[in-house]
């Protein structure tokens, strides 16, 4: 937590994906309902990812109950992040979401408004409509308006709780970028469990002669041994291509430029082992970028002592291929 203007403000995470859905110039949008964060206010259809669920699920889930519409996904727009404050009785909070932008297309159902849901209208705007309607951030930027201030919002009831099947449901929490926490009730005689979601950015980076940069996952840490993507957990407030770049220089001491956007995954295993020294419930979510590295330099780790990666190295992809490596690499390679 931190202060602001002598009170304490709360901060906490979520994953989102959302779909841009067009008719020739018209867009579809929904808008906020009496119960939603921020009322009266339009963004593109979608919402949360719900833990151990892939962005592209999520985003045909909501999809469906927001619009009545059921859509195809036809490409990876964009990945971006902001920070909104939400009003709260224990005090004002600092909501930071990650948001997945998939490129959608129509293939069936009927339009309607979500019932009993966060969104009380559905509608398509033509261009010289959009001016005249409150847009939700990320909405107008990625539709090239300009961004408004926005009202605190109000979270929607038990918005800070995340449920717990067969548990009890415990107030949700940060710790940088690992994401919202709940404690699993796991019953007589069997320990507590914790859940985690974590947003991370990692780069596909090569160099001018085609080598690929790789990080070795250090010891005590998930795939211990392994070869990585150079990248990790964004932190709060950070956009995800900064986070790579940083995240670039620390683990592997190279200056990058990002080319391009290139896939996103995810991850969930509900009894991860790390340097937590318990069992986690992580789910991961995962975006992979291009990355160039137009003037490389030997490889080294920058960052303290204790971090997740052992050491960094340039490969051919030949070489790369033979490499023990993580699943993430594997991805990558084949986007080559």
């Amino acid at each position: 937590m931190r202060r602001e203007g002598g009170r304490r403000v709360r901060r906490q995470r979520r994953i989102g994906a959302y779909g841009l859905c067009r008719d020739g110039e018209r867009v579809l949008l929904a808008r906020g309902s009496a119960t939603s964060r921020f009322p009266g206010v339009w963004q593109l259809p979608g919402g949360g990812v719900e833990h151990g669920e892939h962005p592209r699920a999520a985003l045909l889930r909501e999809f469906v109950e927001e619009t009545g519409l059921a859509v195809r996904v036809t490409g990876l727009r964009v990945v971006l992040a902001d920070v909104v404050r939400l009003a709260d009785p224990a005090g004002p909070v600092a909501e930071h979401t990650d948001r997945v932008v998939y490129d959608v297309v129509a293939t069936g159902g009927t339009l309607r408004p979500e019932r009993d849901g966060g969104s009380d209208e559905v509608a398509w705007i033509a261009p010289e409509e959009l001016a005249g309607l409150v847009l939700m951030p990320f909405t107008a930027e990625l539709l090239g308006l300009p961004v408004q201030q926005l009202p605190e919002g109000v979270p929607p009831v038990a918005a800070d709780v995340l449920p717990v099947p067969g548990g009890t449901a415990v107030p949700a929490e940060v710790d940088g970028g690992a994401g919202p926490v709940a404690g699993v009730d796991g019953g007589p005689g069997r320990a507590a469990v914790d859940r985690r979601q974590r947003f991370a950015a990692y780069g596909l980076a090569t160099d001018p002669a085609g080598r690929v940069l790789l990080a070795r996952i250090a010891p005590g840490f998930p795939g211990a041994g392994r070869w990585h993507l150079p990248g990790g957990g964004t932190d709060h407030g950070e956009q995800p291509v900064s986070a790579l770049l940083r995240e670039l220089v620390e683990e592997t001491g190279q200056l990058g430029r990002v080319t391009g956007l290139l896939h996103v995954s995810h991850r969930h295993n509900t009894a991860e082992f790390g340097p937590e020294g318990r069992p986690l419930d992580w789910h991961g979510v995962r975006v992979i970028y291009r990355v160039e590295v137009d003037a490389p330099t030997e490889a080294k780790v920058t960052e303290e002592a204790g971090g997740s990666t052992e050491t960094a190295a340039w490969f051919s992809p030949a070489e790369a291929a033979e490499l023990p490596r993580t699943e993430v690499v594997d991805t990558a390679l084949s986007l080559l």
